[in-house]
């Protein structure tokens, strides 16, 4: 029996941990594929556990992560531990974000770079993952020198998961990820967010950014399984672009807390959920 308690390796901007019974409670009854575009840290996914699920995201580290946890959990876990079995300095948390960017620069995609991957989410300044122009992570240091960067039981009930039910991982297009959705299919979409306001543009997971375009493409695909019939949710900031981009759907106003944003003033945001059900 698949475990129902695995949780998120990662911390994400944007995750969706203290929103899971909202949403929960707002799925369709019974759908056949579970579609999850825009992976992130799937909380969600992780807290449903779908028999038949396609995840996909454009992050190839993020994406090489959940390869890793499934084909190769042991080694993921063993170079963590051993990480974690020495003191956290400054000098080694730069050392080590400097191999992370080696491996990205030279397209390395291994159980190392995905070990890095966590141990380096830990110990970065709010859990954040941004890149610069040049595809390279350059989030500080935040001067944690101790403690578990993961929990083994959950890197192997995850690693269980991937392998014994059918999940699909893609690395690519949103728009191309939902190539074969079909009408009885269901699609969670969380892509990067609508800004808040004109400063508030951290959309930088990958280096070329999710800019208008891209949500008004995401709408339109959205409008495109709706029309054949697929149930469909989408999460967003509740601003007036994303009420206008989703007019004619069901949005629900949701209050949240931004945990990863480092002004603690500007921690209480205001996000919506839509369904077309």
């Amino acid at each position: 029996m698949i475990s129902t308690n695995m949780s998120p390796v990662l911390k994400w901007a944007g995750g969706k941990t203290q929103l899971l019974n909202a949403i929960s409670d707002r799925l369709p009854v019974s759908y056949d594929t579970y579609y999850e575009p825009f992976i992130g840290g799937a909380a969600l996914l992780l807290n449903v556990a779908p028999n038949k699920a396609v995840i996909n995201d454009v992050n190839q580290q993020l994406v090489n992560l959940y390869c890793q946890i499934r084909d190769n959990a042991e080694t993921v876990i063993s170079i963590v531990n051993e990480l974690d079995s020495v003191v956290c300095t400054s000098e080694l948390y730069y050392k080590m974000r400097e191999k992370y960017n080696k491996k990205l620069q030279s397209e390395i995609l291994d159980a190392e770079c995905a070990a890095y991957m966590i141990w380096i989410n830990k110990h970065c300044f709010n859990g954040l993952y941004r890149v610069n122009g040049k595809g390279l992570f350059n989030v500080p240091y935040n001067n944690k020198t101790q403690g578990q960067s993961l929990s083994e039981e959950n890197i192997k009930a995850i690693s269980e998961y991937l392998n014994v039910c059918d999940v699909r991982i893609l690395c690519g297009d949103f728009e191309v990820a939902c190539g074969n959705v079909s009408p009885d299919d269901f699609v969670y979409f969380d892509s990067p967010y609508v800004p808040e306001g004109e400063t508030a543009d951290f959309t930088a997971y990958t280096k070329s950014g999710f800019p208008y375009e891209e949500h008004v493409r995401l709408a339109n695909l959205f409008k495109r399984l709706d029309a054949q019939g697929t149930k469909l949710m989408l999460s967003n900031n509740d601003v007036p672009l994303v009420r206008e981009l989703y007019a004619g759907f069901n949005i629900q106003h949701l209050d949240v807390k931004r945990m990863i944003n480092s002004n603690a003033a500007k921690r209480n945001g205001k996000e919506v959920l839509i369904t077309n059900y």
